[in-house]
């Protein structure tokens, strides 16, 4: 049995904050259903990504309710799915993926977290010098630049890494040369 058989990623996903990007920065409205991100691939993803297990939980916000048809969705996907409230000063999201962090870094096990925020930044590189593999996905033109300072930290792109969408969203991203195709755009 190799390192990586007893090894687990966890991906923890602000619901909160990649909602709030893909409305408000790339979309200019609310997702359409058809628009949202297909959760259960981006754990295939880690799975691959890693060749390891991989465990997800949403944190979400739920002061104002649980919305209980994604929730119902996101548990069939084996998702733990974390609800949570707090006063309207509070960024409960937040604090909670901060205390998972911590409390991951106890156990030796991977992190894949998935958010644009840099309110993660000193818990993530608590992880990377305990010697594990840490990586965030987001919309990478939105990412955070202080990820681009943790050294050993890996990026991936939801939507061009991940694949977690059925349709190209509209987005501007810089291409690199070995990637550019002119077909993309002759059409």
């Amino acid at each position: 049995m190799n390192d990586n058989d007893a090894r687990t990623t966890w991906v923890l996903v602000d619901g909160e904050n990649i909602d709030a990007t893909l409305g408000g920065s790339i979309l200019g409205r609310r997702p359409q259903p058809d628009e949202r991100p297909r959760w259960d691939r981006l754990l295939d993803f880690a799975e691959r990504q890693w060749a390891q297990s991989a465990r997800g939980v949403f944190f979400l916000n739920a002061s104002m309710g649980i919305p209980m048809p994604f929730v119902q969705a996101l548990k069939a996907m084996d998702y733990i799915v974390v609800p949570l409230s707090g006063s309207p000063d509070e960024k409960v999201v937040d604090i909670a993926i901060q205390r998972t962090l911590q409390a991951l870094l106890a156990r030796p096990e991977d992190v894949m977290l998935v958010s644009h925020d840099g309110d993660f930044l000193h818990d993530l590189g608590a992880l990377l010098a305990a010697d594990r593999r840490v990586g965030v996905a987001a919309f990478s033109e939105f990412r955070n630049a202080g990820f681009g300072t943790l050294a050993g930290l890996e990026k991936f792109d939801l939507e061009y890494d991940a694949h977690v969408f059925d349709a190209p969203l509209p987005r501007i991203r810089v291409i690199p040369i070995d990637e550019f195709d002119p077909s993309d755009f002759l059409r």
